[in-house]
Order: C-alpha cells, then structure tokens, then sequence
C-alpha cells in the first residue's frame, strides 16, 4: 500500500527470513508507466508527500497513479509499530510536520482528486496519537476541494477513544480501520494491536454515525472458517465494507506467504459476505484497503 524504497530505520519484523514461493499467474501486474503516473509522482515528490501507494509497495499503484490517483499516508513514512506483514520503516518518527494537512490539500487540488484516502503511520509517542494532524487534514482537504469526498483508513489510536472522537467530530464520508488478520494470528500479525479492540474501534465510529470499512489479508495461514468468524465479528459491530486481499510478502525479514488463495475462493468469500448482510464487500488476490475506495461509499449490494 505504499512508496519509496526503505532504507532508513529498522524494519519492520524480525520474522525469519523465508525462500519466497512463486507466485501464480494471477498475482501478475503491470509496472507503472504512462505520463499520468509520471504527473502523479512528481506532484508527490514536489509536496513532499508520503503515499501509502509506494510505502506499501502497493501492486495496485500502476494502475491507481495511471489513473491519476493516490492514497496519502500522513504523519511521516515511520511508524511506532512494528507489524509483521508492513513494509513501513518502524523507528523514531519525526516531529509532526503542522503544514501537512495543507499540502495533501493542495495536492488532491492540482491532481483532481475527486475521491481521496487518507491513512498513516501509528504514532504512539504522541498523546494525541496523531488526531489533532487527523481532524486538521480532513478540514483543509474539505476547505480546499469541497466537491472532493473522503475516506480515512485510521489506527486504532491505542483505544483513547477521546482521540478517535475528533475524526468522528469532522466526518468523513468513509472511516476504515483495518482488521488485517483473524483473531488467533493477531498478536504475531500486528504485534502491538488487539482484536477486539480494532473490533471496538469499528463499534464506536459506527455508533458515530459513520459509513464503517476494515480488510483482512489472507495467506497468512489462517482457515476459512477463521476467516468467515472474522467478516461476521466485523458485521456484528456495524462494520458496512470490507475488502479482502492475498498477503504479500514485502521483504524476506517480514512473515512469509504461507498460501496463495485463488481467485475462486476469493468470489466464495465475497458472496459470504454479502449473504451475512455486509453491504459492501470487495474481494481478490490484488486487492487492498484503498482498492476500488471510490465505490466504497455506496452499497455493493445492487450492483453485485
């Protein structure tokens, strides 16, 4: 899901290095070209911004900056955690950067944004875990393209919900909080993140009158059955869309890729989902949280 090579700061697990599998035909994308990527790029790199399209090494981003869009991490490229599947640096962030919400704005402006995801890194050193940066960025990017719509793929904020109550405060029209995994790999998934509470984060900004989204990576070793448990957790707290996507491996030092789902179970899934009333669901091997985001604000469930 995101950019720019890592080279600075430590990585992010300390899983043994596995021998990568090869991946199935499937799995194949198209390397980023064409002059709209290449706009894309050199707005990015001019605003001094950091997008999860390349820090995630998103294998979608060819296709999203070809079409003249792109998912802004904000908050810096280091994040406080040290998850076993991100490709983000963990390490020391950098002081908080005020004028940021300003240049995403003026950003989304020049590239004609008109639906923008928002996400960051984890910023656990702050009291306010980054809220205060949050609410600010939705209001500029709001000031300045008021025709331009929203999601905001947030953390869990370490469950001081006065900090998730200032995204609620502002809005916006989609509110994500990814469950990345099932409950039995959480703690060697997300190494500092819980379960449950991701499951109360979705809970209250629905209680908030929020349009509530989460994804689940699959491949990781977890069962079908897991999985389904984890879509109905998720529908039982008011979650509205879920996306579901094969896991990648970024480097050799993360958690390797124990299967490749196929395409098949992938639409298996998404008719799970929907016949357990989620109302939106997105699901195969490339997809990811910001994947398709645009749709996300109305339901799938007519068009599916």
């Amino acid at each position: 899901m995101e950019e720019t090579p890592i080279t600075t700061a430590t990585p992010c697990s300390t899983a043994p290095a596995a021998p990568r599998t090869k991946k199935p035909d499937w799995l194949r994308v198209k390397l980023p070209i064409g002059e709209s990527y290449k706009q894309v790029r050199n707005l990015v790199d001019t605003h001094k911004l950091h997008t999860i399209c390349e820090s995630g090494n998103c294998p979608n981003m060819g296709e999203c900056w070809g079409a003249g869009t792109a998912t802004f991490m904000i908050l810096g490229n280091i994040c406080t955690r040290s998850c076993g599947f991100c490709a983000v640096a963990t390490g020391r962030p950098e002081a908080v950067d005020w004028d940021e919400p300003q240049r995403v704005a003026e950003a989304i402006y020049l590239m004609k944004v008109k639906h923008a995801v928002i996400t960051s890194v984890d910023r656990d050193e702050l009291k306010d875990g980054g809220s205060i940066i949050w609410a600010n960025t939705i209001k500029a990017v709001r000031s300045l393209n008021a025709d331009t719509t929203m999601e905001t793929l947030i953390p869990d904020f370490r469950g001081q919900w006065e900090n998730l109550q200032r995204i609620i405060d502002v809005a916006p029209e989609v509110v994500s909080h990814n469950l990345e995994t099932v409950e039995r790999l959480t703690k060697q998934v997300r190494i500092q993140a819980k379960y449950h509470r991701s499951l109360e984060v979705i809970r209250r900004l629905k209680d908030g009158g929020m349009r509530t989204k989460s994804g689940i990576m699959l491949g990781l070793g977890e069962t079908k059955e897991e999985v389904v448990q984890a879509m109905q957790d998720l529908y039982d707290n008011g979650c509205d869309v879920v996306t579901l996507g094969q896991y990648l491996q970024p480097t050799p030092k993360h958690l390797p890729v124990v299967r490749f789902v196929h395409p098949d179970e992938f639409a298996e899934l998404r008719e799970i989902g929907y016949n357990m009333g989620l109302d939106y669901v997105e699901s195969g091997p490339l997809v990811r949280s910001s994947y398709h985001a645009e749709k996300h604000i109305h339901s799938g469930r007519a068009a599916k």
